[in-house]
């Protein structure tokens, strides 16, 4: 079974990052109508912008605590898959 995390561009501008066991579509689908609530319910439509699959929901809920954690700059990087700003980004930090 695969799992994703995944980030979503709300109505707002503002990023949501989430993970999920199930089916990718069926996750976008329910932000998309409100069924979750919380975050994106107040902020649609959203927009799925970047995504990425593993094999198991662990190792995405890790990605998904670190992403959540990022600057907009740097997820805005890894939404273009611009990876030498989001190594440059990376170094500011350290």
């Amino acid at each position: 079974m695969s799992a994703f995390v995944y980030i979503l561009r709300c109505a707002d501008g503002s990023y949501y990052t989430g993970s999920t066991r199930n089916s990718l579509e069926d996750r976008f689908a329910q932000h998309q109508t409100g069924a979750l609530g919380g975050y994106t319910a107040r902020r649609r439509p959203v927009e799925l912008v970047f995504h990425q699959e593993f094999e198991n929901i662990t190792d995405a809920i890790v990605v998904e605590r670190q992403l959540k954690n990022w600057s907009r700059g740097k997820k805005e990087a890894l939404i273009q898959g611009d990876l030498d700003t989001l190594r440059a980004l990376a170094k500011g930090r350290s």
